[in-house]
């Protein structure tokens, strides 16, 4: 059934019935529910274009991920994506990801909203100064960020407490007796690889430790790089007893390296993780001793939240979500020797 014959049915103009369908304050209740319930039991579907038309929107939220600083292979991004797009698709919209090398996203989002692709974008994987925000702030593009940079009071973001992360890893390990560390990390430009390692810093002043340069080992985003922090680390005349690995993918493949050398991890040395290691990801099937933050899906639900929000009341944003973190406790780590 169109929207012709539906009106033809409940003889209203049509423009009463599309605007009763469309909420519309000057159609009073009792005709907006009898438009609503009609519509339901005919099994009337507006036409999506149509309806972008009118609207002057896309019904699209768009997100450019670049492929050089994480993989579309890892899990909490799938599942953050999962909980983002079904979120907004409750709400009858769809979610555009395109993949990009780091020197060609601005240009990208640029297409996206010149070409009218999209209404907004989720700008993920936050810079420490992140060029794709002040462009986006310039052109007063609506969008939310996955993220944050070092000046974020003046546009919406969900993020998470990334000093608090790694003052939890520090005081764990140092209530089980480790005072040698080595800290593996990813670029420090991604905002969340700056905080970390700023709180891992001060968590070990607060103790009174030193993490000397030899034991920190950087730009390790994947299982490869982290392997390879591993040869890296096992080369030095004394292996720390203790090592915190900033991202989820890297630390799996400190934990592979390690047990390759033939160390037993939370015994020989104890490891502990940012971000959720799922079981079947190490041949071993450890339990991993990681800090974990609220589930990746969650925090895609509280993103799409965010982005109608900053679409519907911009005059009311900017919107921020801070999260904390908890560390979980696995067989990774253990008392040192």
């Amino acid at each position: 059934m169109n929207i012709k014959q539906l009106a033809k049915t409940l003889e209203l103009s049509i423009s009463t019935v599309s605007r009763a369908l469309n909420g519309y304050a000057d159609v009073n209740a009792q005709t907006r529910l009898r438009v609503q319930e009609a519509a339901a039991t005919f099994g009337y579907q507006a036409d999506a274009g149509a309806r972008r038309l009118v609207r002057g929107s896309t019904d699209a939220i768009g997100m450019v991920y670049a492929s050089s600083v994480d993989s579309l292979g890892n899990p909490q991004f799938a599942d953050m994506t999962h909980g983002l797009s079904k979120c907004l698709e409750s709400s009858r919209m769809d979610l555009l990801l395109a993949v990009a090398e780091d020197d060609h996203e601005v240009h990208i989002y640029d297409r996206l909203f010149k070409g009218g692709r999209v209404d907004a974008v989720v700008v993920p994987n936050t810079r420490v100064q992140d060029k794709r925000i002040t462009y986006l702030q310039s052109k007063g593009h609506p969008f939310v960020a996955y993220g944050r940079t070092q000046s974020p009071a003046d546009y919406s973001w969900v993020d998470f407490d990334n000093d608090h992360c790694s003052e939890l890893a520090v005081e764990h390990l140092w209530a089980l007796g480790h005072r040698s560390f080595a800290y593996v990390h990813a670029d420090l430009e991604l905002n969340y690889a700056f905080e970390r390692h700023r709180g891992f810093q001060g968590a070990m002043a607060a103790a009174g430790l030193q993490c000397p340069p030899s034991q920190v080992v950087g730009d390790v985003i994947d299982r490869r790089s982290g392997t390879q922090a591993v040869k890296q680390l096992l080369a030095l005349p004394h292996l720390p007893t203790a090592i915190v690995v900033d991202n989820n993918l890297a630390g799996v493949g400190v934990l592979q390296g390690l047990m390759d050398a033939g160390l037993k991890v939370g015994h020989d040395v104890s490891v502990v993780v940012h971000g959720d290691i799922p079981v079947d990801f190490l041949n071993a099937g450890l339990q991993v001793t990681t800090v974990q933050q609220p589930t990746p899906q969650e925090t895609g639900v509280d993103l799409a939240a965010l982005v109608l929000k900053v679409l519907s009341k911009p005059q009311e944003g900017p919107y921020q979500i801070l999260k904390k973190s908890a560390l979980v406790v696995g067989a990774t780590s253990g008392p040192v020797r």
